[in-house]
């Protein structure tokens, strides 16, 4: 019989933190120092996993009161849908703001082009940045982490944005005693970055520790896909499957969430939290290397987009 893999726990000492106890302390001292530093912060929110962790660790910050942000969603207009009715329930729920960037009102414009590969992922930096100029926005939180991705390592927890958007590795400032600077020139802004130092696996622990609600896609079921690349991919309108690539129904769950066409799945038989977390401690793939095709298309593909003003 397998077990889960449980956050180890201290308790030769009472008063000591645990590992999921100091993590959660950290990123509530991040979101407190972010609205005393900012006019007009706001939370990225996909509906993914990372993402509704941040948006849980944002309301423990400042209860009982709202947090003082909404939230921010670039919707490609390829999302799976279990994702955007579990986004509108949520701001339903706690009573939040939400601004929407739509990749989809962009192409209709002519200002956007559809890819050959139909992948909507790197067209979302103009709506993001667009929207960010037209609401103000000065601090951006987003769920990033550092074991996601080598260009996401070298992530500040603070990290500086020109006035294009745009992340110079060079000038990203250290943190010592975690101590964060905030300064910026108008029209730069900053990403804050409270997962930093998480890992998938304290995510999910901390899922299971919290009760944490999340998109029925993250658990195992029966779905529709197709393989391309080594992935599992959604058949969808954006132009999967293509000729000879086989449509079966698999068991299946998703370790990320994004847009339909570069998100894969992986074959699970994982329906709880703690197989979840069991079957991720074996992992030697993070979520991103193992499932995100958009990563995929070049040895740089992250940090390209970062430099272009993408998370």
């Amino acid at each position: 019989m397998t077990t889960a893999v449980s956050a180890p726990e201290e308790t030769d000492n009472p008063f000591a933190l645990t590992h999921l106890d100091a993590l959660e302390s950290e990123a509530v001292h991040i979101f407190r120092e972010v609205a005393g530093e900012f006019e007009r912060p706001v939370i990225l929110f996909s509906g993914g996993k990372d993402s509704i962790v941040m948006l849980h660790l944002a309301l423990k910050a400042f209860a009982p009161a709202p947090p003082p942000f909404g939230l921010l969603h670039v919707d490609t207009g390829h999302n799976f849908p279990e994702v955007l009715r579990f986004r509108d329930e949520t701001v339903a729920e706690h009573g939040l703001r939400l601004f929407v960037a739509s990749v989809q009102e962009y192409i209709d414009a002519g200002t956007l082009r559809e890819r050959p590969d139909g992948t909507r992922n790197p067209l979302q930096t103009l709506p993001l940045l667009e929207a960010l100029g037209e609401h103000r926005f000065d601090a951006v939180f987003g769920g990033g982490r550092r074991d996601e991705e080598k260009a996401r390592a070298k992530e500040r927890v603070f990290s500086l944005r020109d006035e294009f958007g745009g992340w110079d590795p060079r000038r990203q400032r250290p943190e010592l005693w975690q101590l964060y600077n905030g300064r910026h020139a108008p029209g730069e802004h900053v990403r804050v970055f409270p997962l930093s130092n998480w890992t998938e696996l304290d995510v999910w622990q901390y899922i299971a520790r919290e009760d944490i609600a999340l998109p029925s896609i993250y658990y195992a079921h029966h779905r529709e896909v197709f393989s391309r690349s080594g992935m599992w991919l959604a058949p969808g309108e954006w132009g999967g499957p293509a000729d000879g690539e086989r449509v079966e129904k698999r068991l299946v769950r998703y370790r990320t969430v994004g847009d339909m066409s570069c998100t894969g799945a992986v074959e699970s038989d994982a329906d709880t939290v703690e197989k979840v977390i069991t079957e991720i401690a074996a992992s030697r793939l993070t979520e991103r290397g193992a499932t995100r095709a958009d990563d995929k298309l070049s040895e740089a593909a992250m940090e390209d987009r970062k430099r272009e003003g993408y998370f």
